[in-house]
């Protein structure tokens, strides 16, 4: 038989009556930027699941009525919900050409690797799954090139 510790001995922790709390996830920083990379990207990528998942469940539907193939709408549709949230992170930024430089780096090196991304997927599969490519590549980059471009271009401009 297993002997448990009694609920007010040093070896046992009663998890109810800690009074901590976990930390609130997303990070932010003071100006209300996500504080950290893992914070920025885990946010943009799950907006861009979240709007895939709308993307499947509208095509699903429209096939159904049979109002169109499955496959058939673009995937870049799933990007609308990281670049909202690019929007409120270039607004927290505050003022200055940094934030504007970095912005459209971010989406110049974006687009183009998005871009590449979705034609080399374009040739096996549908425009909804090349689409879809296209629009992570353009995620991932963008946020590498804000995150980091922005904190050092900050610190570089003082």
């Amino acid at each position: 038989m297993i002997e448990l510790p009694e609920a007010g001995s040093p070896h046992c922790r009663d998890k109810m009556t800690e009074t901590e709390r976990p930390a609130k996830r997303p990070r932010r920083d003071a100006d209300g930027r996500l504080a950290t990379f893992g914070d920025l990207v885990g946010v943009a990528l799950a907006g861009l699941v979240s709007g895939l998942a709308i993307l499947l469940v509208f095509e699903g539907v429209m096939s159904l009525l049979r109002l169109s193939e499955f496959g058939d709408a673009s995937g870049w549709i799933a990007v609308v919900l990281p670049v909202w949230l690019f929007t409120e992170e270039f607004r927290a930024a505050g003022w200055g050409a940094y934030r504007i430089v970095v912005a459209v780096l971010g989406a110049g090196f974006g687009v183009a690797v998005g871009m590449t991304l979705a034609g080399l997927a374009a040739g096996p599969f549908p425009p909804l799954v090349s689409g879809a490519v296209g629009a992570l590549g353009l995620t991932v980059v963008y946020c590498a090139v804000w995150f980091y471009g922005l904190r050092w271009l900050s610190h570089r401009a003082g």
